[in-house]
């Protein structure tokens, strides 16, 4: 990252972590560029950024005051973004009330996807076609995978449903690993699914885990697995957010027929309060995934990628805690060792991974 000007003297907030991504140059290849965050695939290191376009000059729309967080550690911002996502997936769970899952994911995706599109204008005329067609799937996969675990987490724990989904990019990483010592982590990730879905129960209540969140939850890991493919693809071939912003507007696209309908009945219903829902909406959008996102992309051009996936790896946990917190989710003892099991398996599978 480049040097500060000396004159720029104003101290750094989390808040420019946010505008220093927004207005960051091209992405080099094995960084995101999907809804989430997550494991990242290639050897990069977080220890040389990309260089500024205009050395000494400002690139963007932002000033270079707000460009340059340098004091804010990269782990500290790459935690903030999890506990962003995590608080935001559990503040979305009460509009599925009103505005039904399907309808809740639909204007989620279509806010963010309006945000991004205004920040980064996204120009397709000098994409191939099949860098299109990459981002479309990655717009497709990220639509399932957010609508799928909206679906998980209105029926299971937070924390379950986090591990269950988080089983798609840890098998991708295992897979890409190659290496016979891996099986001893795919066991463990397997352990601690049993201890979840068979010997867990659903919020320490006593009653077992809902079946269709079940069946939810392990259709969002296979979107997940898909996203972060295609995400490796994206992120090579556009600058900054804004192959976030076309994959964002195809998702919205592609669940505009399960929930616009769900939308709008929530929105027209009897004794509805429509300007308050889309303002919580909105919201919400910020909190997943704008804002956490631009601030792990921050952390990951400031510190090695390994470093990074292992602090990406405590997700499950944090989802946990915060669904304890927020939603006042107590865990059994099962679901606990079980969520452990998977963070574990994940930690390891990185630490041991080929770089």
């Amino acid at each position: 990252m480049p040097t500060p000007h000396p004159s720029e003297t104003a101290a750094p907030t989390p808040a420019a972590a946010v505008a220093e991504a927004l207005a960051m140059p091209p992405a080099p290849k094995g960084e995101p560029a999907g809804e989430r965050g997550g494991w990242r695939r290639g050897g990069a290191s977080g220890s040389a950024a990309p260089p500024e376009a205009h050395p000494g000059r400002s690139t963007g729309r932002f000033p270079k005051v707000l460009r340059r967080p340098e004091s804010i550690p990269a782990p500290l911002l790459c935690l903030t973004a999890m506990f962003l996502v995590q608080t935001g997936i559990a503040l979305s769970k009460p509009l599925f009330g009103p505005l039904g899952v399907g309808g809740t994911t639909f204007l989620r995706l279509s806010f963010a996807a309006a945000v991004l599109l205004a920040v980064t204008r996204p120009r397709l005329r000098d994409k191939r076609p099949r860098d299109l067609a990459a981002a479309a799937l990655l717009g497709m996969a990220s639509a399932g995978m957010t609508c799928l675990f909206a679906g998980a987490i209105d029926r299971l724990p937070m924390g379950t449903a986090a591990t269950i989904e988080f089983l798609g990019p840890l098998a991708v990483a295992l897979v890409f690993a190659r290496r016979a010592s891996h099986l001893l982590w795919a066991l463990l990730a397997a352990g601690g699914v049993v201890l979840l879905t068979l010997l867990g129960e659903g919020g320490g209540d006593g009653l077992g885990l809902d079946p269709v969140g079940l069946l939810y939850a392990f259709g969002a890991a296979a979107c997940y697995a898909a996203y972060i493919l295609f995400t490796d693809k994206v992120g090579a071939t556009f600058q900054g957010f804004q192959g976030l912003a076309v994959s964002m507007t195809v998702g919205a696209l592609a669940l505009a027929p399960f929930g616009l309908g769900q939308a709008w009945d929530g929105l027209t219903a009897p004794g509805a309060s429509p300007l308050v829902l889309l303002a919580s909406v909105a919201g919400v959008s910020l909190l997943l995934p704008v804002i956490p996102y631009a601030l792990e992309m921050t952390a990951l051009r400031r510190m090695p990628q390994r470093v990074f996936s292992v602090l990406v790896s405590l997700e499950p946990a944090v989802s946990a805690l915060v669904g304890l917190v927020v939603l006042g989710q107590l865990l059994g003892a099962a679901q606990l060792a079980g969520i452990g099991c998977v963070v574990l398996a994940s930690v390891g599978a990185t630490l041991t991974g080929r770089r």
